[in-house]
């Protein structure tokens, strides 16, 4: 029985509505399999895939009234949480619907204490990734029956709440720049590849290292790596 542990306002169309979905996934048969769950769980519903983050993120920039992104936490361009995060941060309004062969209790915790609105286990029936698929459109948080439990024991973890409260603060544009000075790059190659000013990013930057309680890059760096699925602590 599908396990809708609480309703959140996703703000998107009721599955009953159009809806437009993004399946992002870099396997092409695993891809295909979501693609047609979706397709039978929604009926006529708008069908986009991608199968790397870049191309995700540029998918709802394209199309920035999805309804629902079916997320590959191991895509490339991700690492750990990174890539939910990123979706989470640049497009608040499309709920994101994880999905990973990471199916301990607590990757699900965290999954859904970074904004998740649900997780979906590589290893689901295509009649689950449906009911997930429906639950979520219906304003619900989907959890797998058989791991709903034990996830719903687990306290939320202070760190990942506070790392969670704090990206939420960013606008999409200082997310953007974020995740840039993530990869290293530099204010000019920042600039250069948002196509906007250099002095532009450095008011970014200022106004990004108030907003995560950070003073440089470096801390910046370590605060992102919490993002990591192994990671054993968290900043508080």
């Amino acid at each position: 029985m599908p396990s809708a542990v609480s309703t959140r306002p996703w703000g998107h169309a009721n599955v009953r509505s159009m809806t437009s979905l993004l399946i992002a996934d870099d396997h092409p048969l695993f891809r295909a399999a979501l693609r047609q769950a979706a397709a039978e769980a929604v009926p006529g519903s708008r069908l986009a895939e991608a199968g790397t983050l870049p191309e995700a993120l540029a998918a709802l920039q394209a199309e920035p009234d999805t309804d629902l992104a079916l997320l590959d936490l191991g895509m490339p361009g991700s690492h750990g949480l990174s890539g939910l995060a990123a979706l989470r941060g640049q497009f608040p309004a499309v709920a994101v619907l994880v999905v990973s062969a990471h199916d301990e209790p607590r990757t699900v915790r965290r999954v859904l204490d970074h904004g998740a609105a649900g997780f979906i286990p590589k290893s689901a029936s295509p009649a689950e990734i449906g009911a997930a698929i429906r639950t979520v459109l219906d304003c619900g948080t989907w959890l797998p029956p058989a791991l709903a439990r034990q996830v719903e024991a687990l306290p939320a973890d202070p760190g990942d709440l506070d790392l969670a409260a704090r990206l939420a603060r960013l606008t999409e544009q200082q997310y953007r720049v974020l995740a840039l000075l993530g990869e290293g790059l530099l204010n000019k190659q920042i600039a250069d590849r948002l196509g906007i000013q250099e002095r532009t990013v450095k008011a970014h930057v200022t106004v990004i290292f108030e907003k995560l309680g950070v003073r440089n890059r470096t801390q910046a760096g370590v605060l992102l790596k919490s993002l990591d699925l192994d990671a054993s602590a968290h900043l508080a």
